[in-house]
């Protein structure tokens, strides 16, 4: 098999970062809480468990992926999941696995 295009390395490595956010089960966990609807971080941290600075700092991994945002509200910051998330999440797939689940969701 001979491969005639260039792999684009960029979306590959974009990928990665979003997979590298969701590969933390505290993370997952975050998401789960907040698929819900949003929550400030003291309401987060009381369901996970995890100390303040750690809960800061995989806030930050989420929302720099974009997959969660935070809204302000005074002292306060409501974290909700991003719109376009689980866009992101399909659209960092390798084409063949897209190919895959749009198949499957055919045949249903």
């Amino acid at each position: 098999m001979h491969i005639t295009k260039k792999l684009d390395t960029t979306r590959f490595e974009q990928s990665a970062a979003l997979f590298g956010a969701l590969s933390d089960p505290i993370r997952l966990s975050i998401l789960d809480i907040l698929s819900g609807q949003p929550q400030c971080a003291c309401d987060i941290g009381d369901v996970v468990e995890i100390a303040p600075n750690l809960l800061s700092y995989h806030l930050k991994v989420l929302k720099e992926a974009g997959l969660i945002v935070g809204d302000k509200r005074g002292r306060w910051i409501d974290y909700s999941v991003a719109t376009d998330a689980w866009k992101k999440v399909r659209t960092a797939l390798p084409t063949g696995c897209r190919h895959s689940m749009v198949m499957k969701r055919r045949r249903q």
